[in-house]
C-alpha cells in the first residue's frame, strides 16, 4: 500500500484514493473434518443456544468457530469480537454448570453497536440502545475515545492488564504506524 494506491505482487499498480480491505469469516477447515459434528457452509460448528454442538452436548464452540442461533431471526450471531467475548463468558459458566451436573442455560447475544476507526483521528459508530432504547450515532473525539477504550478492554481480556497497558504505551511511543482502517 502507498498513498497513491496498491502495488500488486506481480509488480502492477492500481491507483486508488481509498482502499477498503475486507476478509470473510470462516472457521478452520479442520472443523469440517471432525467426525460426526455438524458444520455449516463456512466450516463453523452448528451449536445450540447453549453453545453446545448439535450432535454432542459435551462439545462447546464459540466465536468464529460457532454458528450460534439468534432467537427471533433466521441468522446466526455475527462472528465479531463483541460476540466472541460474550460467548466466552457464557461458555465458562456453562462448563462450570456442567461440572456441577446442572442444566445448561441459553446464551443471548446483546448487540452494543459498532465502531469504525478511519485513519488516525476519525472514528464513527453506532451504539445500540442500552440507555435510550434506540440506536445512537457517534463520531469524532467521543467515538475515538470509545474506540480506544474498547480496544484496551479487548487487549486486557486476552493479554491481561500489564500487557494491555504496555501495548498502549508502545503504540503511543511508536505513533501507531498500524493499519489506517480498523473495524470493531
Amino acid at each position: 500500500m502507498t498513498a497513491q494506491g496498491i502495488k500488486l505482487a506481480d509488480g502492477s499498480f492500481i491507483a486508488a484514493e481509498l482502499v477498503v480491505w475486507a476478509a470473510g469469516v470462516k472457521g478452520p477447515d479442520a472443523l469440517r473434518q471432525l467426525d460426526g459434528l455438524e458444520t455449516n457452509r463456512t466450516n463453523q460448528l452448528v451449536v445450540q443456544q447453549t453453545l453446545q454442538t448439535t450432535r454432542d452436548p459435551a462439545i462447546f464452540a464459540m466465536g468464529d468457530c460457532a454458528a450460534c442461533p439468534r432467537p427471533g431471526t433466521s441468522a446466526s450471531v455475527p462472528p465479531r469480537a463483541q460476540a466472541a467475548h460474550q460467548e466466552a463468558a457464557h461458555m465458562a459458566c456453562q462448563i462450570e454448570r456442567r461440572l456441577h451436573e446442572k442444566a445448561p442455560q441459553p446464551y443471548t447475544y446483546r448487540d452494543f453497536g459498532s465502531l469504525v476507526s478511519i485513519g488516525k483521528w476519525s472514528t464513527v459508530g453506532n451504539l445500540m440502545g442500552a440507555l435510550t432504547g434506540r440506536s445512537l450515532f457517534v463520531e469524532g473525539v467521543f467515538a475515538g475515545l470509545m474506540y480506544r477504550a474498547l480496544r484496551f478492554m479487548h487487549e486486557r481480556a486476552v493479554n491481561g492488564t500489564v500487557r494491555a497497558v504496555l501495548g498502549v504505551i508502545a503504540r503511543t511511543a511508536a505513533r501507531r504506524n498500524g493499519p489506517q482502517l480498523k473495524l470493531h
